[in-house]
């Protein structure tokens, strides 16, 4: 069975197929052959994208929106139909809803800068979880440290759910914001998105979701969910780094200021008066990842060819799999157990610490991440200095997952 048919709707889910759409996958580290269970820090890249990467620089190149000539016409007309594809990819209402960023990390920060500084006041509050990524932390902290405002936490149950009664208690008549992650990157909670933005809209909250482990993993609709913001990394979407967006509603957008400011995001500029453009132009200032949005459309070809639904159905098998075989091993806790769960596996052995599972399993060629993952506070909640992570995706299997199960034996045989 080709690539392609792997990808047609009707046909098996083929793994081996989709792993020679990548090839990285087909080489070594350590001399072994490579486990890559470090998607959820950043994705890797199928030849299709490569190529549209590689297509574009050796023969489309050119600035854009500024060029009378065809080669900078026909990058621009690349560039706004990247923005189209990621429109219909987030079932937004406009493109003009598409701001185009570095990351996930620039779009809340951007949010934060523009209509942040914009909307909040002395005393007015932030509501975000206690398992967020410190993207989506130190942006609000920051701001409320400048605005006198105050930040507030909702936390989460021993299983890593965030618990909704304690959530909604939070939110007042001084909640300005709720800033929430779909996905938790530490330890894999699924949040319930939809009814979070519910409880939200029905004080008039505005919220933000950072869609970063989201969009890989499960189709999103932001006008579905509600949302008032959402944002996402390329990078771990299987497009280059570099390479983010923003969705924001039109009004939202509309209403806000520029994040940075130069060329391209203006009307008009004298020394007395600089006139900005509408969104989303008005949020890009300078030359933008031009490539980075041509890798990024072809991502999303790639993803939407398979169907997003069917890597989902194949990542939670492959979830339950390695679940039930951690839980096997001696000493061996899983952080995170949330009942809906993306393809995350956290864990901290008894014996020994993470950063020396990672090494080990590292000479077994398997790439885990060790560490506190960006999310110290969740660290704190669960009282452990680090975790042990593989993140399972679409060109993941069973057989990659008893590699490091027979890795952790060894790991036990060293420091058990």
């Amino acid at each position: 069975m080709s690539a392609a048919d792997a990808r047609h709707p009707d046909s098996e889910y083929d793994v081996a197929a989709i792993r020679r759409d990548f090839p990285i996958l087909g080489s070594t580290n350590r001399g072994k052959p490579l486990v890559y269970f470090d998607t959820a820090a950043s994705a890797q890249k199928p030849q299709s994208v490569i190529d549209a990467i590689v297509d574009f620089y050796q023969s489309g190149y050119a600035n854009i929106h500024r060029g009378l000539y065809q080669l900078s016409v026909e990058a621009t007309s690349c560039f706004e139909a990247g923005r189209e594809k990621v429109r219909s990819f987030l079932g937004a209402a406009h493109a003009s809803e598409i701001v185009f960023v570095r990351n996930a990390t620039e779009a809340i920060n951007l949010v934060s800068m523009s209509w942040g500084r914009q909307e909040l006041g002395p005393g007015d509050e932030i509501v975000i979880s206690a398992m967020e990524h410190h993207a989506n932390i130190v942006p609000w902290q920051q701001l409320c440290l400048e605005k006198n405002a105050v930040l507030r936490v909702a936390p989460m149950n021993d299983r890593g759910e965030l618990e909704l009664d304690a959530f909604a208690e939070l939110l007042n008549e001084r909640t300005k914001l709720v800033a929430v992650s779909h996905v938790s990157n530490a330890l894999g909670s699924i949040n319930p998105a939809k009814q979070l933005v519910e409880i939200a809209h029905a004080r008039n909250i505005p919220v933000l979701l950072d869609g970063a482990q989201a969009v890989p993993h499960m189709p999103v609709d932001v006008r579905d969910l509600d949302c008032d913001f959402y944002a996402f990394s390329g990078h771990k979407l299987f497009a280059p780094s570099g390479i983010g967006v923003l969705y924001g509603k039109l009004e939202l957008l509309q209403a806000m200021p520029p994040f940075l400011t130069g060329g391209e995001m203006i009307e008009s500029v004298a020394f007395e008066k600089t006139t900005f453009k509408p969104p989303p132009h008005r949020f890009e200032a300078g030359t933008p990842d031009i490539a980075g949005v041509v890798g990024l459309s072809a991502a999303i070809d790639y993803l939407t060819g398979i169907g997003l639904e069917r890597i989902a159905a194949w990542e939670h098998e492959l979830l339950e799999y390695a679940t039930l075989a951690l839980s096997e091993i001696p000493g061996l806790r899983i952080i995170g157990t949330a009942e809906k769960k993306a393809a995350v596996l956290s864990f901290v052995l008894d014996s020994a610490h993470p950063h020396d599972v990672a090494t080990i399993l590292d000479q077994e060629g398997i790439a885990v991440r060790a560490g506190h993952h960006c999310a110290q506070p969740v660290m704190e909640r669960f009282g452990v200095p680090a975790t042990t992570r593989a993140s399972l995706s679409l060109y993941n299997t069973r057989e990659e997952v008893d590699v490091m199960i027979r890795a952790l034996h060894q790991v036990l045989e060293l420091f058990g």
